[in-house]
């Protein structure tokens, strides 16, 4: 059990042992105590404000309640060193050095798996991401939905929930005739009929490479074809031809799913329909004078009623998102994770109306909003694509930088947070980068190793003599190795991979600090043999943490690397 649950343990036995003295109710006592990191260092190792919330159930001053949990403090393992009162009622806790100490040796022990709970208890969780129509190549605003669901998916799994990825493909409706239509214009184009091309359609590089492709596939078979009579094998043919580099962009920067669902499935066995009729069961939906069918959303919070059924008898795009999420519900998710751009945060009431209205739990349905990136270099806004017409390609973004910065970068700041990407610095070789500067920990922390093998040191081992890491940076460096996994569950809960990010870029700090300041005096491979076995030891833990964090964001963990200073 990490550090928080076993100090959490010690606060609930001394507060039953204060109500069996009968200082406080014994119905009071919670089952989780909460417990916070002091801001500042000489106030201990933790923190909790319980006397001050028991005060009124217990109709008694916090602080008499803070004098009888000294006097009853139940730390059968020796973990506290000592126990104060400050300010109102708050305790504070200080963990004996030795406790630190041997709490390392779990990291050790549990190795890949260190960083990684159980507090999802097997959940499931259905998180849907990018679901970009496959209208042209993904854009740099995806790239960061992307990595967003990607890494949010990741950490609900290491927090002990059961996580499925998924893509929704929108591939019915007029974006797709448009694009079939741009194909078809094009084709006949390359096979050197002189057509005007539409002002609304798409106008990017790949739809003429897929026209050069359609026509080598087909010849001029279809010079004469009708498209509005069978728009089918233009459709399917550009569709496949955008969702392959789709697939690829998205294996380039690390991002899998594990089902990619077409909305088409859903028109074709009547889904959409059904998930009318039944709102029309439900009494939800009326019908006006011109055929139009309208679900009364605002019943349910929204801000205006929503039409699902055109009057010609064909339904919005909003019947289909309605059909979608009732089929996601149907499967069985304890929980559904929507990612969307924030552009899309008007459509939250609808969706969740819906959701409702059809007697499901709209709250089991959490939507995702990240805000969109500005790409700049030597301070001015810059567009990187090369063959697509008006916007950025997130292929161009990953080959100008490279994936772990593309990664890192994207998730430095809370999913909901506007910011600058700076592809200057993305580029550099030197601890000005923050994902390079991490990355460069680990490679320095295995160079150590090398180095240590070299001179004729073993491999650290269990053996290792623990109490020999004295220095106040090395346990403050302990400390912040066992916080790994309370962060991972955290970042987890909050949907928040920036928590990670911040994690890696302070422990990587204090590391290179630790390094810096005893390189010419206290260093890790010395002359002293047990002191260097207790230094190694300390060093794999760092490196194992530091690779096992990086791995949950999707970066690797270089074993060497260069910098310039």
């Amino acid at each position: 059990m990490e550090m928080y649950g076993r100090i959490s343990d010690v606060a609930r036995a001394t507060l039953t042992a204060c109500a069996d003295a009968g200082v406080i109710p014994a119905g009071i006592v919670p089952a989780e105590i909460p417990l916070e990191k002091p801001k500042r260092k000489e106030h201990g190792d933790f923190a909790t404000n319980i006397c001050l919330q028991l005060a009124k159930p217990a109709r008694k001053n916090p602080r008499e309640i803070a004098k009888a949990f000294l006097l009853h403090l139940q730390d059968p393992d020796g973990l506290v060193e000592a126990v104060e009162i400050a300010g109102p009622g708050f305790v504070n806790f200080r963990i004996r050095q030795s406790v630190w100490r041997d709490s390392l040796r779990s990291v050790r022990q549990a190795g890949e798996s260190f960083g990684r709970s159980n507090v999802g208890q097997g959940k499931r969780v259905l998180v849907e991401f990018v679901s970009a129509n496959p209208t042209g190549p993904l854009h740099v605003g995806h790239g960061r939905g992307a990595v967003i669901g990607d890494v949010v998916s990741s950490l609900l799994d290491a927090a002990g929930y059961t996580v499925e990825r998924e893509y929704y493909i929108n591939d019915v409706g007029n974006q797709m005739r448009i694009l079939g239509h741009s194909l078809f214009v094009r084709y006949l184009q390359a096979c050197g009929r002189d057509m005007s091309f539409p002002d609304n359609h798409y106008r990017g590089e790949y739809v003429i490479e897929s026209a050069h492709r359609f026509k080598e596939a087909h010849g001029e078979a279809y010079l004469d074809h009708d498209y509005d009579a069978a728009p089918d094998v233009f459709i399917d043919f550009a569709k496949h031809e955008i969702l392959k580099e789709i697939r690829a962009d998205l294996d380039r920067l690390g991002v899998r799913f594990d089902r990619w669902f077409s909305e088409r499935t859903l028109h074709d066995a009547g889904r959409l329909h059904q998930a009318i009729d039944t709102l029309r069961d439900n009494g939800h939906v009326r019908t006006d004078e011109e055929g139009k069918v309208w679900f009364n959303s605002t019943a349910f919070g929204d801000q205006d009623d929503r039409v699902v059924m055109r009057e010609t008898g064909i339904p919005t795009y909003f019947a289909a998102d309605i059909a979608y999420h009732l089929e996601k519900f149907e499967r069985g998710y304890d929980q559904c994770i929507d990612v969307w751009g924030a552009d899309h945060h008007g459509y939250v009431p609808r969706v969740k109306a819906a959701i409702e209205a059809l007697n499901h739990d709209p709250d089991r349905l959490e939507i995702l909003l990240y805000q969109f990136v500005n790409l700049v270099e030597d301070g001015e806004k810059v567009k990187m694509s090369t063959r697509s017409g008006t916007f950025e390609t997130l292929s161009d973004l990953v080959e100008a930088v490279g994936i772990d910065a593309t990664r890192t970068i994207f998730l430095m700041r809370q999913v909901d947070a506007q910011f600058s990407f700076d592809l200057k610095l993305a580029r550099q070789q030197s601890k000005e980068n923050p994902v390079f500067k991490v990355q460069y920990g680990h490679a320095r922390m295995c160079a150590i190793m090398r180095k240590a093998t070299e001179v004729g040191y073993p491999l650290p081992d269990e053996s290792a003599d623990l109490s020999l890491l004295a220095l106040p940076e090395e346990l403050d460096l302990i400390k912040r190795m066992l916080e790994l996994p309370r962060t991972v569950a955290a970042a987890a809960r909050a949907r928040a991979p920036h928590y990670i990010v911040h994690y890696i870029t302070e422990t990587s700090e204090l590391f290179h600090s630790y390094y810096e300041k005893y390189k010419h005096t206290e260093r890790v491979v010395s002359d002293d043999a047990s002191k260097t076995a207790a230094r190694l030891y300390l060093c794999d833990c760092l490196r194992l943490t530091l690779k096992n964090a990086l791995t949950l964001i999707g970066v690797s963990a270089p074993e060497a690397m260069y910098h310039s200073e």
